[in-house]
């Protein structure tokens, strides 16, 4: 278990649709929200009041005159406690579920993930985490050497040695995730994942698979790394940014040698599917 002293902030946004829900899902974790709880018309997320920024909150929210909101505190006893009473198992189709240990366990799928399911950002419920399992089960990972950049909670780590890669580093640099992230590689009796707490790409090493669902400055700033550290034919699956955004990494990935195979959408959501070349 976890502990931390720092006090939060919660709050609570009454949303119109799902699209509207995950827009702003993206634009808080973005800017440090660690936790989001959907229920009917109503999203409630949350911060630790050492990483919210007035500034940086009244820019999110600006961006959504329409979308009112309530403001409250959370003591760290009972945030947690919050989070993990409103956690639901998720299902991306027949091929991946997660949930937590205190679910009952989903059998038909091919391949189930257990977490403990803290507030750390990737829980399975963000459309874009559902976009990039959903690109992963037409891979074969077998034997592979991947990288999940940006891991959070470790759900596309955890699958990838699932589905049977060689070896798996995970890389996050947020000590809360870090933490989780180890919870949950225990859980499900993980041997091949190797944790990195940082906050680059590490050069060194060539990739067959790379996996990045983080934001679109980071993906955009780390695409010269990225081409370090693939070969012919490594395939890298990205997602954590809108479709609108896709026009604006395609001029940095041409220039290093990143061909787009495929492109799936979810709301507003997009995921590339890449061959280096």
């Amino acid at each position: 278990m976890i502990v931390s002293s720092t006090n939060y902030l919660q709050f609570d946004f009454v949303v119109s649709g799902t699209e509207q829900t995950e827009l702003l899902i993206g634009l808080l974790a973005d800017k440090g929200f660690a936790g989001f709880e959907e229920k009917d018309d109503l999203l409630t997320a949350y911060i630790s009041e050492d990483d919210f920024s007035e500034v940086e909150f009244s820019g999110i929210t600006n961006l959504l005159p329409q979308c009112a909101y309530r403001r409250s505190w959370v003591e760290s006893v009972n945030w947690n406690q919050q989070w993990e009473r409103s956690f639901e198992p998720v299902r991306v189709n027949q091929f991946a579920a997660i949930r937590a240990d205190f679910h009952e366990p989903i059998v038909d799928v091919q391949y189930e993930i257990i977490i403990t399911p803290k507030m750390s950002f990737g829980t399975g419920h963000h459309a874009t985490t559902c976009l990039m399992i959903e690109q992963m089960s037409n891979l074969d990972l077998h034997h592979k050497n991947v990288l999940d950049f940006g891991t959070g909670t470790g759900i596309l780590a955890i699958l990838a040695e699932k589905m049977g890669a060689g070896k798996v580093l995970a890389i996050d640099n947020d000590d809360w995730s870090i933490a989780n992230l180890r919870e949950n590689i225990a859980a499900n009796d993980c041997t091949r994942i190797l944790v990195l707490q940082e906050h680059e790409l590490p050069e060194g090493e060539i990739y067959d698979i790379i996996l990045e669902n983080i934001n679109l400055n980071v993906i955009a700033a780390g695409i010269p790394s990225l081409s370090r550290i693939s070969k012919p034919g490594t395939c890298v699956i990205l997602s954590g940014f809108l479709k609108s955004d896709v026009a604006a990494l395609i001029p940095v990935l041409d220039v290093h040698h990143f061909l787009i195979a495929h492109e799936a959408n979810k709301g507003e959501w997009a995921c590339l599917v890449l061959i280096y070349n």
